[in-house]
């Protein structure tokens, strides 16, 4: 979704009364995994609307280097829309989501684990507009970057399957 558009639902929506509650939870989504599916899930249970805010592929090469992303935005994007909960889905790409954050102000900023509320590099911005800063998510145990590394022990170049067809020229199966 666009952010324009993005900007006009969240406007409707909060004329509503009862207010809902707005929550956006940001990432790179790259190789999904399950410490992701864990973290948006509890990031819903925050509010009443999630917007989760991916990452261009720019700002995801910036962020991880070259290579980065492995899978494009707009996958991405379709992706992390499929998961339960989740209500919008928006590119960004600035270094960080502050500047969406000062766009759409939304009521919680959540972010995983793997950080405090006091290590959320956004966290002045959103206590400026009068947002919290919330945690979410199982402890992080899973990280792409990881998956990466594992896929590359097992299936990198001149590894046993490593696109190579097994014996008899069947492809293996793994």
């Amino acid at each position: 979704m666009t952010l324009p558009r993005l900007e006009r639902r969240i406007a409707r929506l909060r004329r509503r009364r009862p207010r809902p509650r707005v929550v956006l939870a940001n990432g790179l989504f790259d190789l999904l995994h399950v410490g992701h599916v864990r973290y948006l899930r509890a990031a819903a249970r925050l509010g009443d609307v999630l917007v989760v805010a991916i990452n261009s592929d720019r700002s995801a090469r910036t962020l991880r280097g070259p290579g980065r992303p492995i899978v494009p935005a707009a996958d991405r994007a379709r992706l992390v829309a499929a998961i339960e909960g989740v209500d919008y889905v928006v590119q960004f790409s600035s270094p960080t989501v502050a500047p969406l954050l000062r766009r759409l102000r939304p009521d919680i900023q959540c972010k995983g684990t793997d950080y405090t509320v006091a290590t959320v590099p956004e966290r002045q911005v959103v206590r400026a507009y009068g947002g919290r800063v919330r945690i979410a998510g199982d402890p992080k145990r899973h990280a792409t970057t990881g998956l990466i590394a594992g896929m590359l022990r097992r299936f990198g170049a001149g590894a046993p399957g490593a696109g190579r067809p097994a014996a008899g020229g069947a492809a293996r199966r793994g």
